[in-house]
């Protein structure tokens, strides 16, 4: 059965868009491999459950680092094992697979990727700029003779771009995002409440208390962890404007980048971007308070794409649905 695919490679999570049929997958990007054999023990959901908990001889690899490979092999096993779940029980056929890249990746960057994938079983591959994804899965003209602005705050990276007549016109990349957020929150909480937390409990404070913006409204949240001091359990409660002071400086950062891709921005594009707004998408938009401060710092109006964190997959399921049609204009690259 020839299914073909596409997958949007996360550095948090990966998700697989398959023809026709719409997402079939949607896992962590992680890998648990058994440090003396070499060999792979979980991978996705069941991998994360083992972060921060594994004996010394078991280690949790997230492949992906900043949105390109870091690890190879670790690479190679995920895709194996998400295109084989992908697919289920049925016969697999080698796909056509498109997968999303960065901007401004570089040649051994995007070639990784291909070999990968190439590797775990695809027939060929095809690569789409993570912005162009995210902008035609947030249903924006990105053919037409109009700007489109969009800010695709995922996990390892935050992507920003001025897209049109089919093309990206200006664009910038910063390592900051989702990822990096979470380790601020540990930062704080162990230069403050003397506490160490994992990336896990980061995650949740993140999801559950963090904001953009101060708003004179306290959450709270329970936090346990182990003491620095004594080096036994420990509890404390953390509140939302102590989670807001530690992400501050790096959501300012992604704010910096928004407004240099702005100044940079042909001036008859501007025009468009300030008519029409920008757009933002991937799982780290819906941090509250994150598109009031754009708007602030910006002056522009600032919408949050509707299917956010799925905008990039659902892009790339675009190109690959319209794939003989204009569609395959889009794609940056192929082997």
């Amino acid at each position: 059965m020839k299914k073909d695919i596409g997958i949007d490679l996360g550095t948090s999570n990966t998700i697989i868009y398959m023809k026709s049929k719409g997402i079939v997958l949607d896992e962590p990007s992680v890998v648990a491999i058994d440090k003396e054999t070499g060999s792979v023990l979980a991978v996705g959901n069941a991998a994360k459950d083992m972060v921060g908990k594994t004996p010394d001889e078991i280690l949790a690899v997230y492949p992906l680092k900043d949105g390109v490979v870091a690890d190879f092999e670790a690479a190679y096993s995920m895709l194996k094992y998400f295109i084989k779940k992908a697919y289920r029980k049925t016969r697999i056929i080698k796909p056509k697979v498109i997968i999303n890249v960065p901007c401004n990746v570089t040649g051994v960057e995007r070639r990784a990727v291909e070999d990968a994938a190439i590797s775990a079983g695809a027939r060929e591959v095809y690569l789409i700029e993570s912005p162009m994804a995210a902008a035609l899965g947030s249903d924006l003209p990105v053919s037409d003779a109009i700007a489109s602005m969009i800010v695709d705050i995922g996990g390892g990276a935050t992507e920003i771009a001025v897209i049109s007549l089919g093309g990206i016109v200006t664009s910038k990349t910063i390592r900051i995002a989702g990822d990096t957020l979470c380790d601020d929150i540990i930062r704080f909480v162990k230069t403050n409440h003397n506490l160490v937390i994992g990336r896990p409990t980061a995650e949740i404070i993140k999801i559950t208390i963090a904001t953009a913006i101060e708003n004179g409204t306290f959450e709270n949240i329970d936090v346990k962890g182990r003491d620095t001091v004594s080096g036994l359990p420990k509890n404390i409660v953390l509140n939302s404007n102590e989670v807001c002071t530690a992400i501050k400086n790096s959501i300012l950062k992604i704010v910096d980048t928004i407004k240099v891709t702005l100044e940079q921005t042909p001036p008859e594009l501007s025009a468009d971007i300030l008519e029409r707004g920008i757009v933002v998408s991937g799982g780290s938009s819906s941090l509250n308070g994150i598109c009031s401060l754009i708007e602030e710092e910006t002056g522009m109006k600032v919408l949050v794409s509707s299917n956010p964190r799925e905008a990039v997959a659902l892009g790339i399921g675009n190109v690959l649905d319209k794939f003989n049609s204009t569609k395959r204009e889009l794609l940056i690259k192929h082997k």
